[in-house]
């Protein structure tokens, strides 16, 4: 252990760009990606990534890599306007600043569109006055959404709504109260439970209701790629070199530093 973190002290100090241009690190991720332009694209959207967030650049630099090699390998975008998927810093306790891979519903919604296996795929909120009926058992909803978008924007939230549709018709919805989904934060983010202020829970709500709504929906009932697969793995994870996953909230060792500015969503 010693002698990663005097390795990941080293390379902290010359910084990521230096990090991940030097020449072992350049031919590494090339290995792995096995296309020197694809390599080239790859470092270059790394270092612009890190360069915007100050947060990001005082993390261990193979841990930022790792959960970006992971993107990569699903073919998402890093980019916080896409929302597809996060590198977000914590403070490991025994390690420093390191980055964790965290999936955007957005991801999550392009990997099940690629599978071609969902002719259909929702996630919305239910604002107040919207819901009339929800039969479990039926899986049936009956809903009147507001016609007006702007006020629909700002109407309060009570709860939210799954469903998929697979192209041989099979399918599967769910809903949950605001209530509920409370309950689900508190329960398996601690940083929301402290209310540190950093957590995507804090900042766009609803945006980790919908990718929750999609974690339940889809991992009980729903097609599972190998890449939704990996995807469901690394979430929330800091992705080790030799591919093992310590997951942030486990336990106390981690402690959310920073969370992109640009914010859309995140959960387990």
């Amino acid at each position: 252990m010693s002698n990663e973190i005097t390795k990941s002290n080293a390379s902290n100090k010359i910084g990521f760009t230096s990090y991940i241009t030097s020449n072992t690190i350049t031919k590494k991720i090339n290995g792995i990606i096995g296309d020197e332009k694809r390599g080239a694209r790859f470092i270059s959207g790394m270092v612009s990534a890190v360069n915007a967030n100050p947060a990001l650049k005082k993390c261990d630099p193979q841990s930022i890599i790792s959960g970006a090699l992971l993107g990569e390998s699903l073919n998402l975008s890093p980019s916080p306007q896409l929302g597809q998927y996060y590198l977000v810093p914590y403070n490991d306790k025994s390690r420093g600043p390191i980055a964790t891979y965290q999936m955007g519903y957005k991801g999550y919604i392009q990997l099940a569109i690629r599978s071609g296996q969902y002719k259909k795929l929702n996630v919305l909120a239910i604002k107040e006055g919207e819901l009339i009926k929800y039969d479990p058992l039926n899986e049936e909803i009956e809903v009147q959404l507001i016609e007006d978008e702007e006020k629909r924007e700002s109407a309060k939230t009570i709860g939210y709504y799954a469903m998929f549709e697979y192209v041989n018709g099979f399918r599967k919805t769910m809903y949950w109260s605001k209530s509920r989904m409370e309950k689900h934060a508190l329960q398996y983010s601690k940083g929301y439970a402290k209310k540190s202020g950093y957590t995507f829970w804090e900042k766009d709500f609803d945006a980790m209701a919908y990718k929750t709504m999609l974690r339940q929906l889809i991992s009980k009932w729903g097609v599972m790629s190998v890449d939704m697969q990996q995807a469901f793995e690394g979430d929330m994870a800091v992705i080790n070199e030799d591919g093992s996953k310590d997951y942030v909230d486990n336990g106390d060792d981690f402690v959310v530093v920073e969370e992109p500015k640009e914010v859309s969503l995140d959960e387990i």
